[in-house]
């Protein structure tokens, strides 16, 4: 048995945390002592692992506690939730993307390289024409990058700020089943 202190170190989360999410309901400590003090058993840790654990995805807790209570296959009920987070976070890491583009876009052009950790178009082909790449070596690696990750392809190119018909033309040029190479 762990007194609330030790659990709440072990995790990284304060002591008032876990009270919150023992007036949730989401993890309860199994024991109390005469004097009331909570007390927590492994299984109690585990739990509040995987609470942890979901929370680093940004899961709000009223999901997490139909996660973890849910009447429907737990493994299916997670794997949905799951997926409709990732879904989440790739609309907003592109939506961040054209926003950090249109600061960039606002900021004198001087000193953005020092700025921005974004790559952009000419800093893309200058690096690969640095390692020797020839225009039609370029083209195999997006041929390649389509192939193997179509979604993470999409993602590259959008996160060097190119326009979406640019982006639209690059794949289709590169989608193998197309015979565009």
């Amino acid at each position: 048995m762990f007194p609330i202190s030790t659990v709440a170190k072990r995790f990284g989360l304060s002591r008032s945390t876990l009270l919150y999410y023992d007036r949730l309901k989401l993890v309860r400590p199994t024991y109390r002592t005469a004097a009331g003090y909570r007390l927590y058993s492994t299984e109690d840790e585990a739990r509040l692992k995987q609470i942890c654990r979901f929370r680093e995805t940004g899961l709000s807790l009223a999901a997490i506690k139909l996660l973890l209570e849910g009447d429907a296959p737990a493994r299916s009920l997670v794997s949905d939730a799951l997926h409709k987070r990732l879904t989440e976070l790739n609309h907003e890491i592109a939506a961040l993307r054209r926003q950090q583009q249109v600061v960039l876009n606002l900021l004198p052009r001087k000193g953005q390289d020092r700025l921005a950790r974004a790559m952009t178009k000419a800093k893309w082909m200058a690096l690969l024409h640095s390692l020797g790449l020839s225009d039609a070596e370029m083209i195999q690696w997006h041929v390649a990058f389509e192939r193997q990750s179509p979604l993470a392809h999409q993602d590259f190119l959008e996160s060097l700020g190119l326009p979406e018909m640019e982006i639209l033309r690059i794949r289709n040029h590169s989608d193998p089943r197309k015979g565009n190479r």
